[in-house]
């Protein structure tokens, strides 16, 4: 919780120095009650005294609703997440042959393909996401849309190829990204933010290096979030011949850190799903701080009636 106007929240201290002046007060009466109740002549004629909490909870009920009157004035406001109404994502996958290692069940594709579905689901509905495929060259199955329908037939129909071009897969990205927001800034809108989500399990063998894909991305401010899919042991069966398909996650953190992304590793199906569905809660939602200050305006309002009601009926005055 923040506040939007704090200053105020020094009358804190006001409330505090009513609560030292109470205890005080309430500690002399006490002493002041014990020498007369050693009289017997005395205490023979003086009245019962009231249960002790029927004086000091209208009391903390008027001191909770000061308090509660002072936080309001500070404004409060508490963070919340709103989906973004404007936004392009990219989501570029890896379907080079090593994906169809096994080291995670039942291939690393066909996993990649469940936890992306996962990830559209994550993103609220006015946001426009294509998708891109990356082997040896990259395709843009999908451009920037909010049909969710057309990537999610794209996703189930990722077929696998030979070698592995990870930076054409962030320069196919792009070119999607610029191509919206040329169109947007034709009708007169100013294009929207954009982001890559890119997920591979290999390095670069084909195509332009990485270094340069995520250089254009960093000027063109596109963070690429980057997901390092598989594990250090994974292997693909090439005619009955085990070849290692480690999964290559230095290069996809520099990726990251170089365009100012995130960098996840997942070595299984439901590590990639969380982590989808984290991207799509950071990326299709902004924070925004609400102000709420009616909700404690109305506490304060009750707390105040139910010391003035608790002060009337058992101490037949105000507090």
């Amino acid at each position: 919780m923040s506040f939007l106007s704090a200053h105020w929240l020094w009358l804190l201290l006001a409330v505090a120095a009513l609560l030292a002046w109470h205890i005080v007060v309430s500690l002399r009466r006490e002493r002041y009650a014990a020498r007369l109740a050693s009289a017997s002549t005395l205490a023979s004629v003086l009245p019962m005294r009231p249960q002790w909490w029927r004086r000091h909870v209208p009391a903390a009920l008027l001191l909770l609703t000061l308090t509660g009157m002072v936080v309001a004035l500070g404004r409060p406001a508490m963070s919340t997440q709103v989906p973004r109404e404007r936004a392009t994502i990219m989501l570029a996958i890896d379907v080079s042959n090593s994906m169809a290692a096994t080291d995670i069940s039942p291939n690393r594709l066909a996993a990649a393909k469940q936890g992306a579905q996962a990830f559209v689901d994550q993103l609220p509905p006015r946001i426009n996401l294509g998708l891109v495929s990356f082997s040896g060259s990259a395709a843009v199955l999908v451009p920037p849309t909010t049909d969710r329908e057309a990537v999610r037939s794209a996703i189930n129909s990722l077929q696998l190829g030979p070698a592995t071009a990870i930076g054409e897969g962030i320069y196919a990205s792009l070119q999607a990204i610029t191509t919206i927001g040329e169109r947007l800034t034709d009708t007169g809108q100013t294009p929207p933010p954009a982001a890559i989500v890119l997920i591979s399990d290999g390095e670069t063998t084909r195509g332009r290096p990485n270094s340069q894909a995520a250089q254009a991305a960093k000027e063109a401010h596109v963070p690429v979030d980057t997901i390092a899919y598989g594990t250090p042991n994974g292997t693909l069966d090439v005619g009955g011949q085990l070849i290692p398909v480690p999964v290559n996650e230095p290069a996809l953190r520099q990726i990251a850190d170089q365009t100012g992304g995130s960098h996840h590793k997942a070595t299984s199906g439901d590590e990639l799903t969380s982590i989808y569905k984290g991207l799509g809660s950071s990326i299709g939602y902004r924070k925004e701080f609400r102000e709420v200050t009616p909700a404690f305006v109305g506490a304060s309002l009750g707390l105040g009636l139910a010391a003035a009601a608790f002060a009337l009926a058992f101490g037949r005055r105000l507090p």
